[in-house]
């Protein structure tokens, strides 16, 4: 097992939901995200997804749509978010999973992207808008090195869409609470873990709940019924309100400190 399957099996090892945790690379600034997932992983992350800043972010609401606004404005791109990972590697092993849109990958080179990740130290690929049927030029070299592959799957997913992200998911599969974006508050948190809680059951395999789960109540709603619980766009607004890289340091550190109060099971 790769390190984001081994943050799974710790935490229900330990009777808990794994703690995910969105960080956009390069907001406020790159050298600032080295501090932030430290930070986060020494506070209690199980696994940070570390955001791939783009133009046209269609599944992120408002907040990390700005994230990724002030993060392209300074100049972030996919090869500097890999040398971000480079250094974050020299200070902690928490697991990274890249997270982001298909555009700036297709750009790259899926090829040249997978082996330049695995040599960064990157754990694997999160890409929203890339559907199952075109996953495999990515998907295939991805696991050949190593790298995990996360589909997702939302309320909407169909019976055979489902099954695909079962048959492809390397270490879990991420679950969207709900139809909307990131951030949302309209969703239904506690039917949503049911419906998360079945899913686990009919795949085999771990769920990560995200889209909506903000607070330590809001984790501890969804952590009896799934493995895992996202939380993006909370922190994404605490780093925004901080006056400063050691404000945001600390702003993170206090809210995912918090958030681990929520993930024991009932």
């Amino acid at each position: 097992m790769g390190r984001i399957a081994d943050a799974f099996e710790n935490a229900r090892n330990e009777n808990r939901a794994a703690l995910v945790i969105y960080l956009c690379a390069g907001d406020p600034d790159l050298n600032a995200t080295v501090e932030l997932v430290v930070a986060a992983a020494d506070s209690g992350a199980d696994v940070v997804e570390l955001g791939v800043p783009f133009s046209d972010p269609t599944a992120d609401g408002p907040a990390i749509q700005r994230a990724a606004q002030r993060s392209l404005r300074g100049g972030t791109t996919l090869a500097k978010v890999l040398e971000t990972v480079r250094v974050i590697r020299r200070r902690t092993d928490v697991p990274i999973l890249l997270f982001g849109y298909y555009n700036p990958i297709l750009a790259y080179g899926e090829q040249k992207l997978v082996d330049d990740a695995a040599e960064s130290g990157a754990d694997g690929f999160l890409v929203v808008n890339l559907p199952p049927e075109e996953s495999a030029g990515l998907r295939g070299p991805a696991v050949e090195r190593g790298l995990d592959f996360v589909p997702l799957v939302a309320p909407t997913s169909d019976p055979h869409r489902i099954k695909q992200a079962g048959e492809m998911a390397t270490s879990f599969i991420y679950y969207v609470s709900m139809t909307g974006v990131t951030g949302s508050t309209a969703t239904d948190l506690a039917s949503a873990s049911k419906r998360a809680a079945a899913l686990q059951r009919e795949l085999g395999r771990p769920l990560a709940i995200g889209f909506g789960v903000k607070t330590k109540a809001d984790v501890a709603t969804v952590s009896p019924h799934a493995d895992g619980v996202v939380v993006g766009s909370a922190v994404v607004q605490a780093i925004e309100a901080a006056a400063s890289t050691d404000e945001a340091v600390a702003a993170v550190r206090a809210l995912v400190s918090e958030l681990t109060g929520g993930l024991a099971r009932q």
